[in-house]
Formats: structure tokens, C-alpha cells, sequence
């Protein structure tokens, strides 16, 4: 094993082990940010909720069940489709201001990607979806079925040749040749 493939191999081994958070934001080596141990004490619990600048009553860490989330606060699932768009946002494309925590889950809750929880605050509702999807692959169905059936094409007229549409090089006599060429004009 190489000396450099040895240190890499050294840094995995070193950050797999402590829990850690593995998304996008967390890819820098900033471990203030990064989750820590599971709090069992109320003072750990009130560090760990202003670490995450989260009320104190309103901290709750994910359980203890062995995936490592360690100290991290569960937030609720809100996608940001759902957020206020009208509130005054520091990172309005983004819908979040700035200090605020991000979900666990942030990378398939924010805007760039289709709500997976269902609210009733949808604008349009599944049913009518549902309709407009069978409606277009109806339609579609509708026309490659019809195209199938009369074809759409260029109108071709026969090749034109000359000598009689040569009559002599397809095997025929001379008597074929026609005595006056008729000779058109385009």
C-alpha cells in the first residue's frame, strides 16, 4: 500500500467513525458545525440546542438508534415549495434565512426538487394530474395510431430519363426511340 493511498485510507477510517451528518453542507472541515455525540444530560441538551440555534423547548435530537445522527436537531418535513414565498427571506431562491439550520434532509427538501410529502396546500390537486396525464398520453396514443394508419409523406414523381427513359439500355431495339425528342421546358 502506498504512502498516499495509506493517508487517504487514514482520514476515512477517521472521520467514518465519529457521527457525522453525511450531506453537502457538511463537506468542509469545519467541525463546529458538524453533529456531535448524543446528548444525555440537560446541560448537553441546552449546548447543543444553541449550537444548532434552536430554543432550548423546542430542541429534540434525532433518537439514538444506531444511524449516527448524534446531536442534530429533527426539524420538522417542511418542503420550501411550502414555505411563505411573500416573508422576507435572507436566501429567498433557497427560502431560508441566514444562521438558520438546515433539515437532515435538506438536499431533497428544498426547491430544486418535487415535494414528497403531501399538503393540502397543493395547487393542483392529484385527481387533475392524473386527468392531464392521461390526457396527454391519450392524445399522443390518439396520434401515433392515426399516423400509423395514413402516412404523411412528399408527393415523388417517376425518375425521368432521357432517350425515351432509355430504351435502348433497358434492352430494347431502336424501333423504340422515338423519331421527334420531345424537349421540355422548365
Amino acid at each position: 500500500m502506498s504512502l498516499a493511498s495509506r493517508a487517504i485510507a487514514g482520514k476515512i477510517l477517521r472521520y467514518s467513525l465519529l457521527p457525522r451528518v453525511a450531506t453537502v453542507r457538511f463537506a468542509s472541515d469545519d467541525d463546529a458545525r458538524k453533529s456531535g455525540p448524543y446528548p444525555t444530560t440537560p446541560e448537553e441538551r441546552v449546548a447543543a440546542a444553541r449550537k444548532y440555534n434552536v430554543r432550548v423547548g423546542d430542541y429534540e435530537p434525532y433518537p439514538d438508534d444506531g444511524f449516527g445522527w448524534g446531536d442534530y436537531p429533527k426539524l420538522p418535513d417542511i418542503h420550501d415549495d411550502y414555505k411563505d414565498p411573500n416573508a422576507d427571506w435572507d436566501f429567498p431562491d433557497q427560502r431560508r434565512n441566514y444562521g438558520e439550520t438546515p433539515h437532515i434532509d435538506f438536499d431533497y427538501l428544498n426547491r430544486s426538487k418535487a415535494p414528497i410529502y403531501p399538503d393540502e396546500s397543493d395547487p393542483v390537486p392529484f385527481w387533475k394530474q392524473c386527468a392531464v396525464l392521461g390526457g396527454v398520453l391519450t392524445t399522443l396514443g390518439i396520434l401515433f395510431y392515426y399516423g400509423q394508419h395514413y402516412k404523411l409523406f412528399q408527393p415523388v414523381a417517376p425518375k425521368q430519363y432521357p432517350f425515351n427513359n432509355l430504351c435502348i439500355e433497358k434492352g430494347g431495339g431502336p424501333e423504340c426511340l422515338e423519331k421527334s425528342p420531345k424537349h421540355y421546358e422548365f
